[in-house]
């Protein structure tokens, strides 16, 4: 049943899968610990297709993999594939927390994406403060690299691309979705689309083990299995029962719990530069949220 406002259950259900989305990065992570970061990724995204097949097959629901779709479908894996191989790659080289901001500065190029291509969604004074914050603080992120010894500004702008490619994406997404894809097919679409292409990109990395021990494998299947499959399923499901600006709004509590639990978990320095910078840009991600942001399915 639909409903004008996030109720009690509701809450809870954002809050929990809003530290569920947080795990993502930190199982990342460690799994790249265990196998290089594209054949991760490739892995994760056929064990996530299969759980999402499955979960499809299981309430009668057709998978929608028609050949008129094909090629909108192919364009979102490709886009998919790039988005989670800078991710991979990202965390391999630099922290948690650090990629954690530049990563959830997404809405910053959507809302720069949207502007530019779909109407009705223009940068308002209030949006433009917001980027200006969000800048500010990626700005501030980076310039303080070099006091990080565990930061690596490589893979800071890995996390860039990453956001790029995710704010990317999601503007393919909705173009998709405009014309009949629904969410469950978009998503089977980015998983089974992007398996090849970060299979080939894994053929020119070497090896595709270096020390796989039971957390690296345990981490690959939680974002496998949980994250990327039951986590962006629920995630729809909550988009269809709440209204999609509250839903998106409880998504800002991902990159703090993700920074918290990189310091936490991994040990990941944090510092007042950093923790300053991830303010910052939490800060322009409230203002950009407040006038309408495009909504789009976390990570």
């Amino acid at each position: 049943m639909r409903k004008d406002r996030i109720d009690a259950a509701g809450a809870l259900a954002l809050g929990g899968l809003a530290f569920l989305f947080a795990t993502n990065q930190i199982a990342i992570s460690i799994a790249v610990e265990g196998f290089a970061p594209a054949f991760a990724a490739a892995l994760r995204s056929v064990l996530a297709a299969g759980v999402v097949a499955l979960w499809l097959g299981l309430r009668g629901r057709p998978l929608g993999l028609g050949w008129g779709d094909a090629g909108r479908g192919l364009a979102l894996g490709a886009a998919f594939a790039a988005e989670f191989l800078c991710l991979f790659h990202a965390l391999d080289l630099t922290t948690v927390p650090r990629a954690t901001i530049m990563l959830y500065s997404m809405p910053v190029w959507l809302a720069i994406g949207a502007h530019l291509l779909l109407p009705g969604e223009r940068i308002t004074p209030t949006r433009a403060a917001g980027l200006g914050l969000a800048f500010a603080g990626m700005a501030l992120a980076l310039a303080g690299n070099a006091d990080s010894a565990a930061g690596d500004l490589r893979g800071d702008l890995l996390a860039v691309c990453a956001a790029l490619g995710w704010a990317g994406l999601t503007l393919m997404a909705r173009f998709a979705g405009a014309r009949g894809m629904g969410p469950e097919t978009q998503l089977l679409w980015m998983l089974i689309g992007s398996a090849p292409v970060m299979a080939a990109a894994a053929a020119f990395e070497g090896a595709a083990l270096r020390a796989p021990d039971l957390g690296s494998v345990l981490a690959l299947l939680h974002q496998s299995v949980i994250v990327a499959a039951a986590g962006f399923l629920m995630w729809f499901r909550l988009l269809a029962r709440y209204p999609a600006s509250s839903v998106a709004a409880a998504g800002l509590l991902t990159p703090v719990l993700a920074i918290a639990l990189g310091w936490a978990v991994l040990g990941d320095p944090v510092g007042p530069g950093l923790i300053l910078a991830g303010a910052l840009v939490i800060g322009g991600l409230v203002l950009v949220n407040r006038t309408g942001a495009p909504g789009t399915a976390r990570r």
